[in-house]
């Protein structure tokens, strides 16, 4: 499945459902035969320990044996307004065992509530594994 308005759409109701009126952040994966995995970090005492939004869907992917082809992360701030998060450097190292071709969310660099398509290799241009080839 493509990265598209429904994969950020089903990402924001389930920040609004699970996360009523509250900064918090979530992420929407599609996987290769279509499923929406959905996930959020959980909360913890000790800041050193948090996980990322995505490892929870991630995890699931992994789980079920099933591919992912497009990820978005969506946090909404104090003041209500939500935000793209492009995935983090260790999300994007976790991601690429689906290869480059993950379809990404970013923001837009005029709107950080907008968001664009950038595959997983144009985040990672110099992934380090191509040195291995």
């Amino acid at each position: 499945m493509k990265l598209d308005q429904k994969l950020v759409e089903a990402a924001i109701a389930f920040l609004d459902q699970r996360f009523p009126g509250r900064a918090e952040g979530v992420a929407a994966m599609y996987t290769a035969d279509g499923e929406v995995l959905l996930s959020t970090s959980p909360a913890t005492l000790n800041e050193s320990v948090t996980l990322c939004h995505e490892v929870g869907a991630l995890c699931e992917a992994y789980a079920k044996n099933k591919t992912i082809t497009a990820t978005v992360c969506v946090s909404r701030l104090e003041d209500g307004s939500l935000r793209i998060f492009a995935p983090c450097g260790i999300c994007q190292e976790r991601l690429m065992i689906y290869g480059g071709g993950v379809e990404c969310a970013v923001a837009k660099n005029d709107d950080p509530a907008a968001w664009e398509m950038r595959p997983l290799e144009q985040l990672q241009p110099y992934y380090w594994r191509q040195a291995l080839k």
